[in-house]
């Protein structure tokens, strides 16, 4: 039986979330990297991105999931998180299809 990991807190669920959106497009640019960088402490953002970096979509979306059961967000929290998600996703200034593919799943598990 494989042992459960420990939890996210919120700061390390919102790196990886904002990771993944950053990779919606199959590139996380190095623009969308900095900016998430500006959300996280170094020692945080470091020990998600190389977590986040040997995951699949699939197996992220599970962890993003699998995190959000331990945290209770307040609708200001959500509508905070929404709003850096959709600036990681208009660094670029497009909305490509799989980032609005992204954002729909996300939104999903959110609320």
């Amino acid at each position: 039986m494989k042992n459960k990991p420990t939890p996210w807190n919120k700061l390390e669920l919102q790196t990886y979330i904002l990771l993944l959106c950053a990779s919606a497009d199959t590139v996380a640019s190095e623009a969308e990297i900095q900016l998430i960088k500006t959300k996280a402490d170094p020692a945080t953002f470091n020990k998600i991105y190389n977590e986040f970096k040997k995951d699949t979509e699939d197996e992220s979306l599970e962890k993003i999931e699998d995190n959000l059961e331990y945290h209770d967000y307040s609708s200001k929290e959500l509508a905070q998180l929404r709003k850096e998600m959709h600036a990681v996703f208009s660094v670029d200034k497009r909305f490509h299809m799989a980032e609005r593919n992204i954002d729909r799943i996300l939104d999903n598990l959110l609320y």
